[in-house]
């Protein structure tokens, strides 16, 4: 990952996010930015990277089609607030931020969809602190010696709320999980790595 001159974190998160992140015992915020295009509030953890969007913002705690809101403040002013995203951090493959445009890219080790949020004048700590989690959570890692345009890497990564160490594979986009070298390749080395972290073969 390659980030460039991370900036200073902003505010404080607002409380009805920080309800819906639904923290779990000793997990902290260590940053967050509000994505440009959808409202969004992504949040980096201790444990995992998050996603809360905010839904209406009501005077009297109803919403404009009727919807009766809980939480309503002092000054009665409430928003729902609902967590879209949460994903460990042994989740994510990678990143890349962006500085001209301030876009953060994400993708995720089981190859599904990535994700990308905008930052424009905002002050965030997220590309940062994204790089130093996903770095954090690999314990051991190789790459997968393979010939043509097959590629992939292996990893013991950490969950952070568990202290569980998990073998894990990636592949290529050209590299085919049943193939039979390809195969033999993972399992030779996931053999080397479980026995290098005295995980059990």
């Amino acid at each position: 990952m390659r980030f460039f001159h991370p900036r200073a974190q902003r505010a404080e998160l607002p409380p009805a996010v920080i309800s819906a992140l639904d923290l779990a015992k000793g997990e902290r915020v260590l940053a967050f930015g509000v994505d440009d295009l959808t409202g969004g509030y992504v949040v980096a953890t201790t444990y995992a990277l998050a996603v809360v969007k905010l839904g209406a913002v009501t005077l009297d705690g109803v919403t404009s089609d009727g919807v009766k809101l809980d939480g309503v403040t002092s000054d009665g002013v409430t928003s729902d607030a609902e967590r879209t995203l949460r994903r460990r951090w042994l989740s994510v493959d990678a990143g890349a931020w962006e500085p001209e445009t301030a876009t953060l890219a994400v993708t995720w080790a089981d190859g599904g969809r990535g994700e990308q949020w905008s930052f424009r004048d905002q002050q965030t700590k997220l590309p940062e602190t994204l790089r130093e989690r996903v770095q954090a959570s690999v314990v051991l890692a190789t790459r997968l010696t393979l010939l043509d345009r097959r590629s992939g890497r292996v990893a013991i990564r950490q969950d952070f709320a568990t202290r569980e160490l998990i073998p894990q594979t990636v592949l290529g986009r050209y590299t085919r999980a049943d193939d039979p070298e390809v195969a033999a390749h993972v399992q030779a080395a996931l053999a080397h790595l479980r026995d290098q972290v005295g995980l059990p073969a």
